[in-house]
């Protein structure tokens, strides 16, 4: 099965998606794809059969995004919980990742097309070394196409992916690139691995269960939240329209929350400014006969000092990623060569 599965919408499918684009639209959708192993007890098939069934749904769930013009979809294909299932089954999945990171490779033409970026997102470092390779030579080959976005999140989980932010901030502080006080909520945002994608819109989870079980935590703060009972094979169409209905009718309030968020962390950011400023002008003997202006010009000074720092350790920091990738696949090609 193809990673985007081809083929046209029903006459009726289209009218309705047509209805539905007529209102505020989702422009990132996260998926739970939840009840693969309860799929395969009902259907009385082995629990691998079920995850292959779940990754043929998300190859046709994705054909139905991009006819819905939603242009970047999240899933939680494998958490780093998941390790500690069953070694038969964590084999299954381990090579049914093989199968289909290999086949997207044979598809690169076909992403091409479409304009789709795949991006694997979570600790690589817990997969074999084999798929990791796999997956740097996917993600390099699709790193330039931009017309939609597919981020899997494989050895994931959002506390991971949380302190990890925290490291990469301390690793910026050891390497001098920002100090500690540059630290913020903006700061940690851009260290996740989610930094180059807007917060989901849209979560849906599948299955009937009601919990974000170690998911986007930090992203899907003012997101909504849509779960589901069916399972995840057997997700339809009409399931999709059903949640970005749900988002619709929500979209207000939630939008409304985001922009609050918004202009309060630029109120945060400036008073932690302000604050820095002062105690600087302090260490230097300039503080309180300071005047205002100059306090304000001082403010400036420091903020601009902040976000050029702040520039150049999100620079670096991008580098080290791409460099994680570009070494892997030159393993890759020199493995393969030999």
């Amino acid at each position: 099965m193809s990673w985007i599965r081809k083929g046209e919408l029903t006459l009726i499918e289209r009218l309705s998606a047509n209805i539905l684009k007529a209102g505020p639209m989702p422009k990132h959708v996260a998926f739970i794809m939840d009840g693969n192993r309860r799929y395969a007890r009902k259907l009385h098939v082995e629990r691998q059969q079920g995850h292959t069934q779940g990754f043929d749904k998300l190859a046709e769930t994705l054909r139905w995004c991009l006819n819905l013009e939603i242009r970047e979809v999240t899933v939680y294909a494998f958490s780093i919980e998941n390790f500690k299932r069953a070694k038969d089954e964590v084999d299954g999945l381990m090579e049914l990742a093989r199968q289909k990171f290999s086949r997207l490779l044979d598809e690169q033409e076909d992403l091409e097309k479409h304009g789709v970026c795949i991006r694997v997102l979570g600790d690589l470092t817990l997969l074999p070394l084999d798929i990791q390779k796999l997956i740097a030579q996917a993600v390099l080959a699709t790193k330039n196409h931009n017309k939609c976005f597919l981020n899997v999140c494989f050895a994931y989980t959002s506390r991971h992916e949380i302190t990890n932010a925290v490291k990469e901030a301390a690793w910026g502080v050891e390497q001098g690139l920002i100090k500690p006080c540059d630290v913020s909520e903006f700061l940690l945002d851009e260290c996740l691995y989610t930094s180059n994608s807007p917060d989901p819109d849209l979560l849906i989870r599948t299955s009937g269960e009601v919990r974000l079980s170690d998911f986007l935590l930090w992203q899907t703060t003012y997101s909504c939240l849509v779960f589901q009972s069916i399972l995840w094979p057997e997700y339809s169409f009409w399931n999709l329209c059903e949640a970005i209905l749900q988002y619709q009718l929500n979209h207000h309030a939630l939008q409304k929350a985001r922009d609050l968020h918004a202009e309060a962390r630029v109120l945060q950011q400036l008073e932690a400014d302000r604050c820095c400023a002062a105690e600087l002008l302090q260490q230097t003997g300039l503080g309180k006969p300071l005047d205002p202006q100059l306090r304000q010009q001082a403010v400036q000074k420091y903020t601009a000092e902040r976000e050029g720092r702040v520039h150049s350790f999100l620079t670096a920091l991008q580098e080290k990623r791409d460099r994680f990738f570009t070494d892997l696949n030159k393993g890759f090609v020199a493995s393969a060569k030999a």
